[in-house]
C-alpha cells in the first residue's frame, strides 16, 4: 500500500512541478513590457506560482521519489532510480540557484522600476536567466519522465527493470 501512495504522490507532484514550470514559461513570454504596472504584477505571480507551487512540488517528487527507492527493493540495484534521483538533485538545486532567486529578484526589480529606481540592463539581465533556467529544469524534468518510462539498464546487475 505505501508503494502505491508513494507512487501517487510521486506522479501527482511531478504534474505540479511541470504545470508551475508551464505557467512559469508562459506568463515570462507573455509579461506585457508596455506597462510596469502590469508587468511588475505579473513578476509578483511568478514569484508566486514558483514560492507555493513549484518548489513544495518539486521537495514532494524528490522526497518520494528517493522513499521509492528504499521501499523497492529492485530499484536500489537498478541504475535509472538513480539516475533520476540525480536528475531530480539537478533540478532542486537549479530551481533553487537560477529559477526561485531570479523569479524573486525580477519581482523585486520591476517593483522598484516603478519608481524609476530600478536598472533596465540587470532586469534584462535577469529575465534571460530565469528564461533560461526554466527551460532547463523543464527539460530536466522530461528527461526524468523520459528515464521513469524507458528503464535503461545501465549498470551490469540491473535488478529492478520489472
Amino acid at each position: 500500500m505505501h508503494r502505491k501512495l508513494l507512487k501517487i504522490v510521486h506522479e501527482v507532484a511531478a504534474v505540479g512541478v511541470m504545470g508551475a514550470l508551464a505557467s512559469c514559461v508562459v506568463l515570462v513570454a507573455t509579461a506585457p513590457r508596455a506597462s510596469m504596472v502590469q508587468f511588475a504584477a505579473v513578476r509578483q505571480g511568478i514569484a508566486a506560482i514558483e514560492q507555493w507551487m513549484l518548489v513544495p512540488s518539486l521537495v514532494l517528487v524528490l522526497v518520494s521519489g528517493l522513499l521509492a527507492i528504499v521501499a523497492n527493493r529492485p530499484y536500489l540495484h537498478a541504475g535509472w532510480p538513480w539516475l533520476k534521483a540525480l536528475l531530480g538533485l539537478g533540478m532542486f538545486e537549479g530551481t533553487f540557484l537560477t529559477v526561485s532567486s531570479r523569479a524573486r529578484e525580477a519581482a523585486q526589480l520591476s517593483g522598484q522600476a516603478l519608481s524609476a529606481a530600478g536598472d533596465p540592463a540587470q532586469l534584462a539581465e535577469v529575465l534571460r536567466t530565469e528564461w533560461l533556467g526554466l527551460w532547463t529544469i523543464l527539460l530536466m524534468s522530461l528527461a526524468n519522465i523520459v528515464v521513469a518510462i524507458w528503464r535503461p539498464r545501465f549498470l551490469p546487475h540491473s535488478l529492478g527493470d520489472s
